[in-house]
């Protein structure tokens, strides 16, 4: 208690609280332009919306932001903190027909229009009703740009007035530690956006003036009583010239949210899918316990029945051979530990399967403690950039005690380390680079710079791989692993082997449990990437990766010692798809998500191949970590039961 007494809390950078006193100007910042329909993000000038004066800035964004396509610039929108204000005009535009025709583009494929206000984004309030007919709030990110006048979505109304209610928290000084923060003034804690369409009429010729006056007398909107309700829409013309006035409302609301709750809302978009999300992870956790008793079970006693048999001296030469003959794991003893083919290739998998699970596992433990939480934008993913270069040491460490094991003294050290630091994310690289340049082309504003992608180059190549190196040099002076039998110098002949246990079956067998486990998790992921909703169960995310892990140790080894059994002893490769091939359903699934939920129809070519392109290079990572997983647990699981046999 003497201790706690002279402790004091503090904020993580970005995401402290910022007290605005009365009157004080604010700004609304625009993001991106986002759709369900298409994974691809434009700038929010992309539509001839209105500019500031003195032309839009760009925001500085850290290294996360720019990645995950993010762009924050400066807009037209203005407030004064507990200042009310009713249909202020933010611009009159005169749109060209190629803007009309542009505009007609982003509405067709419902493009939401995303703000941001004190770190909050702007949230629209939505009803929604479930199959039973009863009625639930929730909140959608940012403000449809556009809604349709028809049913057939063939013509829209273009949403020209904004409604901001901005709520708030009174703070009053009440001593303590919390002082820099506890002064008067207000903390906002909730930015809601309401747009609607309004055909503004007015009267005589327009004058640009009575903007920066806050004049301009409109009969649609009054700036006492707000907009008219009845007011007609603005119907989005076709291939013609159009002028529209932009206008928006600002109003406080007083509420009792405390400043650390305010981002609630956005946490608890779609409650119906949270309830599945729990119930799918207990019922995914009873499974995996009851297939992991299932397997230790049958494991345990068929393991210790084969070693007591090829143990026991008292048995006759004739019992002993037909314990051989029955069970024929034990003669391959001579050739199970032989090298495989691309046996360095190999072993620069398993270093890299270190690196991506090293990260993965840092990345979901800061996650959880809320040091990567949805407030502090960007850190999630710049966090993954700098974890993965940051396990660079134990990934050339790993694949050089490897193929030191499988080549001893005569391996090319250097080659093998410029393998481990270069294979895995030089493939993912050349990929991002290579929807990067189709981004580049469309104006999307997921294209990352070129400042950003040598940055990204230079964390690589000055963290990433001198720690490679570092790992490298310490694995290469460690003792190789001494295999606990003898290898022949003449490999046996592998008899013919059924169907079943061919390698292709065999494999794609044993990627379906490790995939069941995660493919409930896996919708939640893709519909936060691609659906744009807020991902923060990172508990239950550690939860799943641990029942993952250990789905794939089992499985695999099951699948290995199955194949021991019918005296195939080329186990290597094996060990790491059987696992690994759960990329493969992975990649099925993803493309079964995209045909249902991003409306083929209405997605391009380009939104395609984006989507594609990066769950390929998510898949290639899973396939690192499962196979990883699967080979590692084999291996150990090889050399207990061959470490546990008396050969003659």
């Amino acid at each position: 208690l003497t201790v706690a007494g002279f402790a004091e809390a503090f904020y993580l950078p970005g995401v402290a609280p910022r007290k605005y006193v009365l009157g004080e100007q604010l700004m609304v910042k625009v993001n991106t332009l986002t759709s369900n329909l298409t994974p691809l993000q434009f700038d929010y000038y992309n539509v001839p919306f209105c500019e500031p004066k003195g032309g839009e800035k760009a925001l500085p964004e850290n290294i996360g932001e720019v990645l995950a396509g993010e762009r924050t610039e400066t807009s037209a929108y203005q407030c004064h903190t507990n200042v009310t204000r009713m249909c202020k005009v933010a611009c009159r535009k005169e749109w060209t027909a190629a803007n009309v025709d542009e505009f007609r583009d982003f509405a067709g494929a419902r493009f939401r229009a995303n703000m941001r206000l004190d770190n909050l984004p702007a949230s629209e309030l939505v009803v929604f009703r479930d199959q039973k007919g009863k009625e639930f709030v929730s909140y959608r990110l940012g403000y449809p740009i556009s809604e349709p006048s028809d049913y057939n979505a063939s013509n829209f109304y273009i949403n020209n007035h904004l409604r901001f209610a901005i709520r708030y928290h009174h703070v009053k000084p009440q001593g303590g530690h919390m002082d820099k923060i506890e002064e008067p003034g207000v903390l906002i804690v909730g930015f809601e956006v309401n747009a609607r369409s309004i055909d503004h009429q007015y009267e005589g010729k327009w004058d640009d003036t009575c903007v920066k006056k806050n004049q301009c007398d409109l009969f649609t909107c009054d700036p006492l009583q707000g907009p008219e309700p009845n007011a007609p829409k603005l119907l989005l013309k076709t291939h013609t010239a159009q002028d529209v006035i932009f206008t928006y409302d600002v109003v406080w609301v007083h509420s009792d949210v405390k400043w650390a709750s305010r981002w609630d809302v956005y946490l608890q978009m779609q409650l119906q899918d949270d309830e599945i999300h729990w119930f799918s992870i207990v019922n995914s956790s009873v499974i995996l316990l009851f297939l992991s008793g299932m397997v230790a079970l049958i494991m345990l006693r068929i393991l210790r029945k084969d070693l007591y048999r090829y143990n026991t001296l008292e048995q006759s030469d004739e019992a002993r051979e037909e314990a051989r003959e029955e069970t024929g794991w034990k003669l391959v003893s001579g050739d199970v530990f032989r090298p495989p083919k691309y046996a360095s290739l190999l072993a620069v998998y398993i270093g890299s399967g270190v690196q991506v699970l090293g990260m993965v596992c840092t990345t979901i433990v800061f996650a959880a403690l809320g040091f990567l939480s949805p407030s502090n934008r960007g850190s999630l993913l710049a966090a993954i950039i700098v974890l993965f270069a940051l396990m660079g040491t134990p990934a050339g460490y790993v694949s050089a005690t490897f193929v030191k094991m499988f080549h001893g003294a005569g391996i090319d050290r250097l080659r093998t380390t410029l393998m481990t630091a270069l294979i895995f994310p030089g493939v993912a690289f050349v990929v991002f680079f290579l929807l990067n340049l189709a981004l580049w082309g469309d104006k999307a504003t997921g294209a990352v710079p070129f400042g950003t992608l040598a940055a990204l180059l230079v964390v690589w190549f000055c963290i990433s791989l001198p720690l490679v190196f570092l790992g490298s040099f310490m694995g290469f002076r460690t003792n190789p692993w001494e295999h606990p039998v003898r290898t022949n110098s003449i490999p046996r002949q592998i008899p013919d082997q059924i169907w079943y246990m061919r390698t292709i079956p065999s494999v794609l067998m044993g990627g379906v449990l490790p995939f069941g486990v995660v493919f409930v998790e896996l919708f939640f992921i893709l519909s936060s990437i691609y659906q744009h909703r807020f991902y923060y169960l990172f508990g239950f995310m550690a939860v799943v990766l641990v029942i993952l892990l250990v789905t794939c140790m089992q499985i695999s080894v099951v699948m290995i010692y199955f194949q021991l059994c019918s005296e195939n002893y080329h186990w290597w490769w094996r060990a790491f798809f059987t696992s690994g091939s759960s990329a493969l359903y992975l990649f099925v699934y993803a493309s079964y998500y995209f045909l249902t939920r991003v409306h083929v129809v209405k997605a391009s070519f380009l939104s395609a191949l984006i989507f594609f392109g990066y769950m390929s290079l998510i898949s290639y990572a899973f396939m690192v970590v499962t196979g990883f997983a699967g080979f590692i647990s084999t291996f150990y699981f090889v050399r207990i039961i061959y470490g546990s046999i008396k050969v003659d």
